[in-house]
């Protein structure tokens, strides 16, 4: 055994899937496969036992899924888990509920055959890699109220939007700030979260069941209004755009940005400093690597204000962090405390 290598628990109910992931982790001479697990019952049990680094969970796994695995290893044995399944494929809802009960990432398997799953390796070997170095007891409580109250705004505010980018994590993290947000919220939000193409309308419908805020994916030519949330899709870069009349509007672009690709946190905030200049509201939240950080720049440049989520609460301390240290963030703040400050900022 080679010390440096990530430990790795393979949770599946097929024989086939268990050995065919384990094989691809192993040949890959970074993961060492310590055990496999047939449904959830087991994986926490053998998570307990050998207490690996990550956990690779299967959702689908009879009496005992993969939600039971999440809820009891994470009041139990907390460690980073990555849901892999092709439940995604077909019903999203089990993914977001894994996530709000603490796994930090997911990736579908492929739809068609077990053949497919080698075209996901390099991915699901960053996933792990990325998730080693999460912080798996920072999910935030799924349980928290929502925030039912109205809000005294006054008729003078000092900003016009907030524009918020996120990553692995992420979809807990925004679901925090949004319950925290009160349903006559005199600004917009824009939203981009990096996640599949095929998740963000999930998500949006997800969003859109616990908050009294209108929030819908963005489409061209729409006007980002008081009170909406407006989340990029996954297969492009969102960005705004100013018209010769003065009003903003939803726009995309083709511009490849190194960070990420479709959606670029760096597209739309870079493009809200344009747009908005001093009246804008930039948010950083947990995520691996650094998109995000220069469009926080250009906010602060621009004289807007920049938030980053705060390392004890960041599931992935690395967008933030990546702010943080190119001095662009005017506030760390605590991820259940965000929505608040938001407000108060207003």
């Amino acid at each position: 055994m080679t010390l440096n290598k990530i430990r790795v628990v393979v949770a599946d109910d097929s024989g086939f899937m268990r050995l065919l992931i384990s094989d691809i982790l192993s040949e890959s001479g970074s993961v060492e496969v310590v055990g496999t697990a047939v449904d959830g019952k087991d994986a926490a049990l053998k998570v307990a036992e050998l207490k690996p680094d990550v956990l690779l969970l299967d959702m689908n796994m009879g009496e005992y899924d993969g939600l039971y695995a999440v809820k009891r290893i994470m009041e139990e044995s907390p460690l980073p888990i990555i849901i892999l399944s092709s439940i995604g494929n077909t019903n999203l809802q089990p993914i977001f509920d894994a996530l709000d009960l603490g796994a930090v990432d997911y990736l579908n398997k492929p739809q068609k055959g077990n053949s497919k799953l080698r075209n996901i390796e390099v991915e699901l070997l960053q996933k792990i890699k990325s998730a080693k170095r999460a912080n798996a007891g920072a999910i935030p409580n799924p349980h928290a109220k929502v925030n039912t109250y109205e809000h005294t705004f006054s008729d003078k505010r000092k900003y016009d939007v907030i524009v918020i980018g996120a990553s692995t994590g992420g979809p807990s993290a925004i679901e925090k700030v949004i319950n925290s947000l009160p349903g006559n919220l005199n600004v917009p939000v824009l939203i981009c979260q990096h996640m599949p193409p095929n998740f963000i309308p999930s998500f949006v419908k997800r969003l859109n069941g616990m908050s009294p805020l209108k929030i819908e994916v963005g489409q061209a030519n729409m006007r980002p209004k008081a009170g909406t949330i407006i989340v990029a899709p996954g297969e492009s870069n969102m960005i705004v755009t100013k018209k010769r009349g003065g009003g903003v509007v939803i726009d995309f672009t083709d511009k490849v940005f190194p960070e990420y690709n479709n959606p670029s946190i760096n597209a739309l905030m870079l493009s809200v400093a344009e747009a908005y200049k001093d009246k804008s509201i930039g948010v950083i939240l947990t995520g691996m690597g650094k998109d995000g950080m220069l469009g926080m720049k250009e906010i602060k440049k621009y004289g807007g204000f920049t938030i980053a989520q705060s390392e004890k609460s960041c599931v992935i301390y690395g967008m933030p962090k990546a702010a943080v240290e190119q001095k662009v963030v005017d506030r760390s703040v605590d991820i259940k405390e965000i929505g608040g400050f938001l407000v108060n900022s207003l």
